[in-house]
């Protein structure tokens, strides 16, 4: 009930109202049954836009600490990621990835869509990156269509790494159901698997506009904080070089 009453009298109505999102495709969604809605991931304001373009509930899966947290900011937390759709990831695995999958499962049996983001993490700069392949073993190991998804705009709203942006119109594009039955089996298969993810972003990138890296985010985010480290380092060595230019005589004359 939360869920429904953040959508259509707490939150969603504002979201609406002040940036008025855009949708396309949304027919593409099965009114009933499972489906897994694959998305791109520019920004933590993604899974607030997506589900309010489709009339369904969407259900993502979120670290577990939400939800065991102590005290009363606990308990409000655990209230608000619950309400809005969002369920712990099941840790009786021995991975938080199979955990995350198990959760997923659970969520597609009960005929529910199950909303999932294959690079991972959040786009640090606007590319869409390479697909983990959790997604094409959900798909094959319980036989239900993947919607490719698009979300534009939400880094402009909310920026990776700030609370607040610009004002913008987000885009939510969803587009044409993806069936896997013909690859039924092979879901240990970890070139079958990599098959299905890359067909799957192929179609997140056609969707969305974004240049595609087939590099994983999180590599790519390392590599692009160590590299913003380094150009800090030489600025600081640029700024202190003069300082010790101009000691050198100073100790000499003395």
């Amino acid at each position: 009930m939360f869920y429904w009453f953040l959508r259509y009298v707490a939150l969603g109505p504002v979201l609406r109202v002040v940036f008025r999102p855009r949708v396309m495709g949304h027919e593409n969604v099965p009114e009933t049954g499972g489906a897994i809605l694959a998305s791109n991931h520019l920004s933590y304001a993604d899974w607030l836009f997506m589900p309010l373009t489709i009339s369904r509930k969407v259900t993502f899966v979120a670290k577990a600490e939400y939800f065991n947290s102590p005290g009363v900011k606990g308990w409000l937390q655990k209230k608000f990621f619950s309400g809005a759709g969002q369920v712990p990831i099941d840790r009786s695995g021995a991975s938080a990835a199979e955990g995350a999958l198990a959760t997923a499962k659970r969520v597609l049996a009960e005929g529910e869509l199950f909303g999932i983001y294959p690079e991972g993490t959040r786009s640090h700069d606007g590319k869409l990156y390479r697909g983990k392949t959790g997604v094409a073993r959900l798909a094959l190991e319980t036989g239900v269509p993947v919607i490719p998804v698009a979300v534009v705009g939400t880094d402009v709203v909310a920026p990776p790494g700030k609370k607040f942006g610009e004002f913008t119109r987000p885009h939510v594009r969803y587009g044409r159901p993806l069936d896997f039955s013909r690859y039924e089996g092979m879901e240990n298969d970890r070139y079958i698997l990599r098959s299905i993810t890359d067909e799957i972003m192929y179609e997140i990138m056609r969707l969305s506009g974004q240049e595609y890296v087939d590099t994983y985010a999180s590599v790519a985010k390392d590599e692009a904080k160590k590299r913003s480290e380094k150009a800090d380092k030489e600025k600081a060595r640029e700024v202190e070089a003069p300082g010790v230019a101009q000691a050198g005589p100073d100790t000499k004359a003395s």
